[in-house]
């Protein structure tokens, strides 16, 4: 779930290539985490540089120690990137004032839940005098369990005592685009890969979001004997119309087909509808099981091909391997 706690930012990013733009880790609280703004030099011309090229350095290590310190959870590191008297002012126009606050909120913010993950888009820099720069850009943070949350940010850099520190960061959010995530979100454990292997099969899975996490994508393998035997592609999506989740499946075997999923706790059936490739018609019922983070079993029963009834497939035990 989305936080509405407001702990204070952690910012700063690294310029890890002049010439390339930089992606980094940072902090977000809009509306359930802050958004910690990120530092990169990107000079206008090559006399700026020349003029700039030791502080420019100096904010490149500041801003790298600062993606070690919030990878690794460690808000005490984070905060020292701050000026004593730095000022962060969230999209809602909350103010947090001072690098003890600062800390305060960062230490409460880690402690909610896995380390958010930062990517800063398009983000460029201009100094203003000799211990005075300015930096705009675009962030975005992800965190399990939660949107994707979007800010423009315009962050003031001051250099004390030889070091260059966040003195004020100003937020303004953007507006995030449409996601089916909240009616999606029971699923996402099942993002990864998965197989399920025996001496003579082995069935691989691949699970991921799509844009917006508006749909998941599960791309599967099967390997008989060594030899590719069929691939296929299953969507799992929010049928917003019918408000319950749905999913079509398209094999290479000229196949295709829909499902209805319903949800008993850990157990997920699956009810579907099949056409093969001949035109013939065929039906299931499968049934997922959660065990664990790590594990889930797959059981298929009452299928029939052009009404002739099959043999159940018992319960396997599928293993994520990343």
């Amino acid at each position: 779930m989305i936080s509405r706690r407001k702990p204070p930012p952690a910012s700063e990013g690294a310029l890890l290539n002049t010439d390339e733009k930089v992606q980094t880790m940072t902090n977000s609280m809009h509306p359930g985490s802050w958004i910690a703004v990120v530092v990169v030099a990107c000079l206008p011309n090559q006399l700026m540089a020349d003029d700039h090229a030791e502080d420019e350095a100096a904010i490149r290590q500041a801003i790298t120690s600062y993606i070690e310190a919030f990878n690794r959870g460690d808000a005490a590191a984070v905060a020292e990137h701050w000026s004593a008297e730095g000022e962060w002012i969230s999209p809602d126009g909350d103010r947090v004032k001072g690098r003890d606050a600062i800390l305060a909120g960062t230490e409460a913010y880690f402690a909610e839940g896995e380390t958010p993950h930062i990517e800063i888009i398009e983000p460029v820099i201009r100094f203003l005098a000799p211990t005075v720069a300015v930096e705009e850009g675009k962030a975005i943070v992800t965190r399990l369990g939660e949107l994707p949350s979007r800010t423009t940010y315009l962050a003031i850099h001051t250099k004390h005592d030889g070091q260059w520190k966040l003195d004020s960061v100003r937020e303004t959010s953007i507006p995030s685009a449409p996601s089916n995530y909240e009616n999606l979100k029971e699923l996402e454990w099942m993002i990864g890969t998965w197989v399920d292997q025996d001496d003579s099969a082995t069935i691989e899975t691949r699970c991921q979001w799509t844009k917006n996490r508006n749909f998941i994508t599960r791309a599967f393998t099967v390997v008989v004997q060594g030899r590719m035997e069929m691939e296929g592609t299953q969507v799992v999506g929010w049928d917003a119309g019918e408000r319950r989740i749905r999913s079509w499946v398209f094999d290479t075997n000229g196949g295709f087909g829909q499902g209805i999923w319903t949800r008993d706790g850990d157990r997920w059936t699956v009810n579907v509808s099949h056409t093969l490739q001949d035109g013939s018609r065929g039906s299931a019922i499968n049934t997922i099981t959660r065990i664990d983070n790590d594990t889930f079993t797959w059981q298929s029963t009452g299928r029939a091909i052009a009404g002739v009834l099959m043999p159940n497939i018992d319960p396997v035990s599928v293993a994520r391997v990343k």
